[in-house]
């Protein structure tokens, strides 16, 4: 099988159900954002110490699984309230470890502190997109994929000052 198909060659592609759309549809605008931030935590995965290993590669899974919903593949079970769940029990246990923050910290640090706050910007403009898309398609109801996706950017702000803490960096503070 040839990786291109030239399919694409006039500005279009298809969603995962069949639909032709413009490479500039919002559907894609997301789900690429997902896979680049996929991509941010793979080069986190490579930084990281071992003991973060299981929880990258769960939420590579998981957005993985948000790329193919937002391409419109189905599985809306593929994110799920005990996905949420579970990231807002890996905020609470890294947040006891950590002092409470009284300054806003800069993006600073080590490669893998850097790198996990550029995974939260980057999940950060996710969630952007992903608002925008659902308000277009006038959802009332919140999916609970934009509630993982909100959590999942807190979370790598607390990982980012947990590491720092780990490799007794400090914390690089905004000066007004």
């Amino acid at each position: 099988m040839k990786i291109y198909t030239k399919t694409g060659d006039a500005g279009q592609t298809s969603l995962a159900n069949g639909k032709r759309v413009l490479k500039t549809d919002p559907r894609l605008e997301c789900y690429g954002t997902a896979d680049e931030l996929n991509s941010w935590v793979g080069l986190l995965r490579a930084r990281a110490d071992e003991g973060y290993q299981d929880q990258l590669d769960e939420i590579q899974n998981k957005l993985f699984n948000l790329g193919a919903l937002l391409a419109d593949a189905g599985g809306d079970d593929w994110i799920t309230p005990d996905d949420v769940s579970r990231l807002e029990k890996w905020i609470d246990l890294i947040q006891g470890e950590l002092e409470p923050l009284r300054a806003f910290i800069l993006p600073a640090g080590s490669e893998a502190v850097a790198t996990c706050h550029l995974c939260r910007t980057v999940t950060r403009r996710l969630e952007r997109l992903m608002v925008a898309l659902y308000a277009n398609q006038r959802q009332e109801n919140i999916p609970v994929c934009l509630q993982w996706v909100n959590r999942l950017s807190d979370f790598w702000f607390v990982l980012a000052r947990k590491m720092a803490k780990e490799q007794k960096i400090s914390n690089f503070l905004w000066k007004k």
